[in-house]
């Protein structure tokens, strides 16, 4: 049976006023800052993802036909975005010299760790499709059947791609000195 806080998140993404789907997407904000902060490495980009996420599913929330999987809905529309983001990045044109000296000396909000970065730019080098399951299960704390929901993917699937994405990051890893093979 379902809990009383299910069931208001159900009529509340069933609902076709907007403020109703706002409420219900704010429930999920944390987890969705989350993902897309894993993805996009910054808090500003995050949340403009998070915002694009929400205009597209406002736009498509006639579509979604079991209202139940509204949480996976909206993850799986951001994932889409801040993949989009990530591609529009790679086509963005350098910076010039001195712009480029400037966003360098400018102060850093957050303090990332040497680890971190090394892990991140060794994750970048993974298959794409591992590298969701892994970003969501180590970054997100989401749990395999939940991540399987977000793919639309069996839950089998989802472990192969977590242990063939943990044995590709083990041998970049490796093969970058930053991890030794016992």
């Amino acid at each position: 049976m379902a809990s009383k806080a299910e069931m208001k998140r159900v009529l509340l993404a069933e609902s076709d006023d907007e403020t109703d789907f706002f409420q219900s997407i704010m429930e999920h904000r944390d987890t969705l800052m989350n993902i897309a902060y894993s993805y996009l490495r910054n808090r500003h980009d995050a949340l403009e993802a998070v915002q694009e996420m929400t205009c597209r599913a406002w736009i498509k929330h006639a579509s979604l036909k079991d209202k139940r999987a509204f949480k996976s809905w909206i993850i799986r529309i951001l994932i889409y975005v801040c993949i989009d983001e990530q591609r529009r990045r790679k086509r963005a044109v350098p910076l010039p010299d001195a712009e480029l000296e400037k966003a360098i000396n400018e102060p850093v909000i957050e303090e990332i760790n040497d680890d971190k970065l090394a892990m991140w730019s060794v994750l970048q080098k993974v298959k794409p499709k591992y590298r969701h399951v892994l970003l969501l299960k180590y970054y997100n704390d989401m749990t395999l059947s939940e991540i399987a929901a977000i793919l639309r993917k069996p839950e089998g699937t989802v472990k192969t791609w977590q242990h063939k994405g943990l044995e590709q990051l083990r041998k970049l890893m490796i093969n970058r000195g930053v991890w030794q093979d016992d």
